[in-house]
């Protein structure tokens, strides 16, 4: 899924109305497990000014990049963090590392040709999801439509349970570039290198 979507999934379980530090922890935890690929990304694009589709097309799929993502989206990282959370009792850390788990499940179900080793380090095994968020091989333009929708709900959802002004900003800030990218042009083109 992109970015906002898993974000705005990890606020609706576990933000909590009038705590808008849980708010915040969710949100970053649904944030967290792809900010190494925005960073590698710039990086590539920006500073050393590789062409989006080498980016996306061969350094995306090198070992050093798949190493890193078994690690930013393995399920045994961020279910200890969620246990530590659970163990210590820590609300904010519950939400930050669960709505990584989420994020990660999230992923584990949405990717097909870009399918991480989730389970690592127990094994390199790779899950290749009939489902894509964003190939149309795999069902990507009917999932599109799902996720928009679901970005919907959850933003609906989101602001009628949290009143405060602030995280009601929040959690429009966070859906607006889904919002607003389907609204003008029709699709979430933009909003992720591989599609």
């Amino acid at each position: 899924m992109n970015t906002p979507s898993h974000m705005l999934l990890g606020a609706a379980v576990f933000a909590r109305p009038m705590a808008p530090t849980v708010l915040v922890a969710a949100l970053l935890g649904g944030l967290a497990p792809d900010v190494p690929m925005f960073v590698m990304v710039f990086w590539s694009t920006r500073l050393l000014g590789i062409p989006e589709h080498e980016v996306f097309g061969q350094l995306y799929f090198s070992d050093v990049w798949q190493a890193i993502f078994a690690i930013d989206h393995g399920f045994f990282v961020w279910g200890s963090l969620f246990g530590l959370a659970v163990w210590r009792g820590s609300i904010l850390l519950r939400a930050f590392a669960g709505s990584g788990v989420l994020h990660a499940f999230a992923d584990f179900l949405t990717h097909h040709d870009d399918a991480r080793r989730q389970f690592w380090p127990l094994t390199d095994w790779v899950f290749r999801s009939p489902i894509s968020y964003w190939d149309t091989r795999y069902y990507g333009s009917i999932f599109t439509m799902f996720e928009f929708g679901l970005v919907l709900v959850l933003t609906c959802f989101l602001l009628w349970r949290l009143r405060s002004p602030l995280e009601r900003i929040l959690v429009l800030a966070v859906s607006a570039p889904v919002i607003l990218s389907v609204l003008l042009t029709g699709t979430f083109h933009g909003l992720h290198g591989m599609g």
